[in-house]
């Protein structure tokens, strides 16, 4: 078995605004590993100052190299190793899971990687003017979305209010599904009014309206929230299957949403909806600004997660993002994510 891993940086169409900042570019690493002639390749993905393992990118190799060698010599995965480096275990699990699919892209014997089922996807809203999230709405509209999600936050409140209430004016809740992501920018002192303010514009849940580690007050906000909630930050760093018992037992939300770079991996993710799934919490599945590489990977996992059939949209639709992006056989027509059939190709 051979072990390599190569980096590159990825330019956005258009700066990607969140309530922490704006992204401009990116930054991945691609373990390439190779048996028999069979190759496999997973991507590691980070967020600056959001993933648990972010780090100075030196420090990043020497575990990236370290945990190369641990895999070279023992042939699998060490994933309790792995549990604080999520991004990392998951382009390890990528990269065996397309070697056990003897290099294909289709990872898991799906009816999505089959090409026979798309998977219904969300269009994404980025930060901006009250002038470019409206552009950016109408654009997703035109494109087929029957559901979008907007980034929230970062503008004066009163203008995205504006925004959301222009857009119910003219689309009901039956043609289409609003979802907000506040990327923590609200704060326990307002974050109460301002969800009762979005309550009144039909939407289905917002994403972590106040920063994550503020559990007491998430709780309190889920129990009296005239919207369903959604967790995805808070998630982060939450590695060992107690404390997410404990998370999802005390703070109790609607939803928890997974990104596999952030959230544990394919076995981190499937553990998050597991331990959800008993409780009664609902979940869905996004990227994390990954490549096609990455994106691919976590669509293909979704598909054997959630099985055929998935009505609740995924976050799926970030393959468009970059100029430079990895070419993989992924196709977004209408609102669902495609496998192009017979271009199982080995990205190299």
């Amino acid at each position: 078995m051979k072990i390599s891993y190569t980096d590159r940086v990825l330019h956005f169409k258009q700066p990607a605004g969140t309530s922490r900042g704006v992204y401009t570019t990116h930054h991945s690493y691609y373990v390439r590993i190779e048996q028999d002639g069979v190759v496999g390749i997973g991507e590691c993905s980070v967020l600056p100052d959001l993933s648990s393992d972010t780090m100075p990118a030196k420090r990043y190799e020497q575990i990236l190299n370290k945990v190369c060698g641990f895999v070279e010599k023992t042939g699998g995965i060490p994933y309790e190793m792995l549990r604080p480096y999520p991004s990392i275990l998951f382009g390890f699990e990528t990269a065996f899971a397309q070697m056990d699919a003897k290099g294909s892209t289709a990872l898991f014997d799906t009816p999505f990687s089959r090409g026979e089922e798309g998977i219904t996807i969300n269009g994404l809203v980025w930060m901006g003017t009250f002038e470019e999230m409206y552009a950016r709405m109408e654009e997703k509209l035109k494109a087929g979305f029957r559901c979008v999600k907007l980034k929230i936050g970062a503008i004066d409140w009163q203008k995205e209010i504006a925004l959301i209430k222009h857009i119910r004016q003219y689309f009901s809740r039956d043609q289409i599904e609003l979802r907000v992501d506040a990327n923590g920018g609200f704060t326990p002192e307002n974050a109460m009014s301002r969800l009762e303010e979005l309550s009144r514009y039909d939407i289905h849940s917002i994403e972590q309206p106040i920063r994550q580690h503020q559990w007491r007050e998430m709780a309190r906000l889920c129990r009296e929230s005239p919207l369903p909630i959604a967790l995805d930050e808070e998630l982060i760093g939450v590695n060992q299957p107690d404390m997410k018992r404990r998370l999802l037992e005390e703070i109790r939300p609607a939803y928890i949403v997974l990104k596999p770079s952030l959230h544990g991996g394919m076995m981190g993710t499937r553990e998050w909806i597991s331990l959800a799934q008993e409780r009664g919490i609902g979940s869905w599945i996004t990227s994390a600004l990954e490549s096609n590489i990455g994106l691919n990977a976590v669509a293909q996992l979704c598909a054997d997660v959630y099985g055929p059939g998935i009505t609740m949209p995924q976050g799926l639709g970030t393959g468009l993002l970059y100029t430079d992006n990895i070419d993989m056989p992924l196709e977004i027509r209408g609102d669902k994510l495609w496998t192009i059939q017979n271009e199982h190709h080995v990205a190299e």
